[in-house]
Order: structure tokens, then sequence, then C-alpha cells
């Protein structure tokens, strides 16, 4: 997974290099602090989640839980975070069925709420949602509907029975999914600051208007990125998706792609950092007996 992920960066090297010369140093500090939000807070929505099936963790073992397992995401397929979550939850006693409950329920909230965020955004910016990309609004109410405890319970209740038998006796909580739904809201508004951070230095306008587009324009670009499951972390429709939103802030195409492809590499760098960050936090926190 790391070499996955390093390779991303390092196989556009020369181009990012480029990029980031075209930045300035107090911007670019600010981008990789937003980042670093959207980051931890889609951590607590993991731990949010987990916690209210039952397996609260520690910070550091929720870390290096979270954080380890979101290299998955550089394999193609959205499983891969899944698996490896799991497998490092048992190392913790958290029973493999709560853990992927927990990470499974986690990504539909971060579409919905990523959805949210767009449709939060529109009356205020109505750019944040491009020619084309309508139906991914669309995907708001279905994702509700399953989210609801009472659907959702039932759902991943049958889904285990048909795998192994044996049901999840917790349920997740109303109380539950709106916190977890919240801190999934404030990652997507550090992920458009980092795009608006990015942005500014390039001729955007540094207004709050153009934040508030910028937000919904990441969220939309994310949630598309996550539909299109067969590319490694929502590889190439993601980036269309963004494009097009920020071809509406920058007055050329060479910006727009400096914008992409640092933005990417940032995520990229914060991912490793964050999973080191992780298993280093929880070095005193020794794995315990497995659970089944």
């Amino acid at each position: 997974m790391v070499a996955l992920a390093g390779w991303a960066v390092f196989s556009q090297y020369e181009q990012v290099a480029d990029a980031i010369g075209q930045l300035s140093p107090p911007w670019l500090v600010l981008a990789t602090l937003a980042t670093l939000v959207n980051v931890g807070l889609a951590g607590m929505v993991w731990r949010t989640n987990l916690a209210d099936l039952g397996s609260p963790l520690k910070l550091p073992v929720a870390a290096r839980i979270f954080f380890v397992g979101q290299l998955g995401k550089y394999l193609p397929g959205s499983v891969w975070p899944v698996v490896m979550q799991t497998e490092l939850g048992r190392d913790h006693q958290v029973p493999r069925r709560r853990t992927a409950t927990a990470t499974v329920v986690g990504m539909l909230i971060s579409v919905l709420s990523a959805l949210l965020v767009v449709l939060i955004a529109l009356p205020f910016a109505p750019e944040a949602l491009p020619e084309g990309f309508g139906w991914a609004v669309l995907l708001v109410v279905p994702l509700a509907v399953v989210l609801h405890p009472a659907v959702m319970g039932r759902v991943v209740d049958r889904a285990l029975r048909i795998v192994s038998k044996e049901g999840l006796p917790e349920r997740s909580s109303g109380r539950g999914m709106v916190t977890a739904t919240l801190w999934a809201v404030g990652s997507w508004i550090g992920a458009g600051l980092q795009v608006w951070a990015l942005s500014v230095p390039l001729g955007a306008d540094a207004t709050v208007s153009t934040a508030v587009l910028l937000i919904g324009g990441y969220a939309l670009a994310w949630a598309v990125g996550f539909v299109i499951i067969i590319a490694p972390a929502g590889a190439g429709a993601r980036e269309v998706a963004l494009a097009a939103v920020l071809s509406q802030v920058l007055d050329s195409h060479g910006k727009v792609v400096v914008v992409v492809l640092v933005s990417r590499v940032l995520f990229t760098v914060v991912d490793l950092v964050a999973a080191g960050a992780g298993i280093l936090a929880a070095r005193r926190h020794q794995p315990v007996t497995p659970a089944s």
C-alpha cells in the first residue's frame, strides 16, 4: 500500500515540483492544514460509528486501525480499506463484523454528507453542480433511507447472516449517525478549503463565495469518484468533476491541472503521514488476543 501511494506521488515528480513552484508558501501551508483537518475528521467519523456499535477505542488505537487501513484505497476497488481495518481491529478485540459494519456505514455517511454539502452550497454557489453531474445529488434520498438506523440495522443483520450465519446484535443509533454525519460535513469543509487555498495564489478570488463554491465542488467530485469504484481512490472521475468546478474560478486549463495535481498529492502524502503517526501513537497499546 505504501509503495502504491508513494508511486502516485513520485511518478509525477517533475510535474508536481513545477506545480508547487507556482504556489506561494503561506497558501500551501494553509492547504496542508486543511488537508489534515479533512483526514483527521474522516477518522472521527469511523471512530464514532465503531463506538456507537459498542467498541469505543482510544484515539491512538483508532488512529492505527483507521489510518493504516485507509491505505487500502490505493488499490482498485473500495473493498480493501474494509478488509484492512477489519483485520487491524481484530488485533484489538474488535469483532470483524463490527469493524466491517462501522467502515461500510462510514463510507455511506461520507457519500451522503458530501452530497448534503453540495445541496447546502447550491443556493449560494449554483456553479458547484456542473452540467452533467446532476444525477449525483439524486443519490441523497436513497442514501438517507438506507442510513436510517432502523433500515441500516436490518440490512446489516441480513447481510451478516447470509455471510456468517450470525448477525450483529448492536444497532447504530440516531444520535450516533447524526454525530458521525457532522464530523463528515466538517471533513468536506476542510477538503474544500484545501482546494480554495491552492486556487487563490493562481488567480481565484479570496472570497467566501469562492470558498463555498469549491467546498461544494470538491464534495461533489469525491462523491462521483466514490461511485466510480473501479479506479484506485476514485482516480480519473474525481479529477474530471473537480476540474469542471475549478474551470469556473481559474482562467486557464494549466492552472486547473496544477490545483488538481497538487490537491491529490497532498491527500496522498497526508494519508501516508497519518498512517505512520497512527502506528507510532499506538505503540504503547499492544494488540491483544484477537476476537472472533
